[in-house]
């Protein structure tokens, strides 16, 4: 007898959801393991991973993340989960293997949305994990960690006061080492929402615009407009999105006499995550080799 592995746990998850109308992540994982799986022997239920944590929960909840993505479960509210109808109708068909669900449009789209492209070659085919080097196992854990992390960061971003998430773009800028900035009033700001100083004296200014899009992409028009509102002490802008810019606003921004550095959704969640913005270390772990130079004879 083993533990499930994660993608086991899809349908036991769907059908848990299916008899609420939303329940606590924590309390569904629990509701899987006592409905599902409370024949398996007590050593088994009671394992727990390198950093404590038991591992058929941890599979259950990252099921759930994987369910998430697909749009087969949403999050109503923080910490709630809930059946979607997309979820019902696939319930009803009775299976969800894994290959399912890592094809499905809605999957790749999450996933691609805030993924860079190292992430992309170190991420490894299921088929082929029997090939793989530890390290690459490694790699590729952390490279899903960290992508899932980025996803929940955009979406959170997406949701929050857009005022406030002007505030989140100074501070990161802040994190990444420039000077003080000031928030600019939040009327009649022609189409400038902060001024960071480039270096700790403030010799230099730069301009910064946040956009909090869920899809809209940020067209010519807006960087037109962010060029215009800069005022002749500085050549110097940031525009900042969730979203994209489409082809024209980028073409804008690379063609104006001004320095303009373009950051969408993808590259705002990568430098985020690096400067610890809206994120926190959750667990460490330590990879050992032996020391070599310990058993040299002097």
């Amino acid at each position: 007898m083993e533990l499930p592995k994660y993608h086991e746990t899809f349908i036991p998850i769907l059908e848990i959801l299916n008899t609420v109308e939303s329940i606590k992540s924590r309390d569904l994982a629990s509701r899987v393991r006592d409905e599902y799986y409370a024949y398996l022997p007590k050593e088994l239920l009671s394992q727990k991973t390198s950093s404590g944590a038991n591992v058929l929960i941890d599979r259950i909840l990252w099921g759930k993340s994987y369910l998430k993505m697909a749009k087969f479960v949403s999050y109503p509210k923080r910490g709630m989960v809930q059946i979607t109808e997309k979820g019902k109708n696939k319930l009803h068909k009775g299976s969800l293997p894994l290959e399912e669900v890592q094809n499905d449009p809605d999957f790749i789209s999450h996933r691609n949305a805030v993924k860079s492209e190292k992430e992309s070659e170190i991420e490894i085919d299921s088929i082929k994990v029997e090939n793989a080097s530890p390290q690459d196992l490694i790699d590729s854990g952390f490279s899903t960690i960290e992508t899932e992390v980025k996803t929940e960061l955009l979406e959170k971003l997406k949701e929050i006061d857009p005022y406030y998430f002007e505030k989140v773009i100074l501070i990161l800028l802040k994190k990444m080492g420039y000077g003080d900035f000031i928030e600019t009033s939040k009327s009649g700001d022609g189409g400038v929402d902060g001024i960071i100083n480039e270096d700790k004296l403030g010799l230099e200014k730069i301009y910064t615009q946040a956009k909090r899009y869920n899809e809209n992409k940020v067209r010519e028009k807006d960087i037109r407009n962010f060029i215009g509102a800069m005022s002749g002490d500085t050549s110097k802008g940031v525009f900042i999105t969730t979203s994209t810019f489409d082809d024209s606003a980028i073409k804008k921004a690379r063609e104006a006499h001004h320095s303009i550095i373009l950051i969408d959704g993808a590259k705002l969640v990568d430098l985020m995550h690096q400067y610890n913005v809206g994120v926190q270390v959750k667990t460490v772990y330590e990879v050992k080799e032996l020391d070599n130079d310990f058993f040299e004879e002097n």
